[in-house]
């Protein structure tokens, strides 16, 4: 629905990153690689959201850095249009790319079809700041998320040594938001 929209599914794209981790500042190559999108078709698609105000860009060094312009008039309107679309694995989704998570799911009664108050959340991979962000999604959809979280080398020792719970977690019906495990 949301790529309808607008003129492209990489504006949409863009802009569900950019407006789930306002804080955040992104150069173009770094979108293209998070999104998995071509540099060109990015570039073009944050040139025209910053002619029309929803995002703003800072040249650092020689790299352009963009982020969404909080102070936009559409900055909320646009931050719920995405939010509703994209619903809560959308929205988690956008703040795992955000972050570097090489993988994640969602697991437990939600993967499960229970509109449950809690979110269990398993992340291989990622920064520090996921944290802040998932409180953010946290207040947004009124879902506590428990996330557990093991960098690479954690997780592929634990698999290779058939860790118990690790099993389990994998055996069970699940939610895949990014990567392969």
């Amino acid at each position: 629905m949301l790529k309808s929209l607008f003129s492209s599914s990489i504006r949409a794209d863009v802009l569900s990153l950019l407006l789930n981790s306002p804080d955040e500042q992104f150069y173009i190559r770094e979108i293209a690689k998070l999104l998995r999108k071509n540099p060109s078709g990015i570039k073009r698609e944050l040139d025209n959201l910053e002619n029309m105000g929803i995002v703003t860009s800072e040249k650092i060094v020689n790299l352009k850095y963009f982020q969404a312009n909080q102070e936009s008039p559409l900055f909320s309107e646009l931050k719920n249009l995405i939010t509703k679309s994209l619903g809560l694995p959308g929205a988690i989704k956008a703040v795992l790319r955000a972050c570097g998570a090489k993988a994640a799911f969602i697991y437990g009664p939600y993967a499960e079809g229970d509109d449950e108050a809690s979110v269990d959340l398993f992340v291989i991979g990622a920064t520090s700041s996921l944290t802040k962000d998932l409180k953010n999604i946290q207040k947004r959809f009124g879902h506590e998320i428990d996330c557990t979280m093991m960098d690479d080398d954690e997780y592929r020792t634990k698999k290779k040594k058939g860790d118990s719970n690790l099993k389990k977690l994998l055996s069970g019906k699940r939610i895949t938001l990014i990567g392969r495990l």
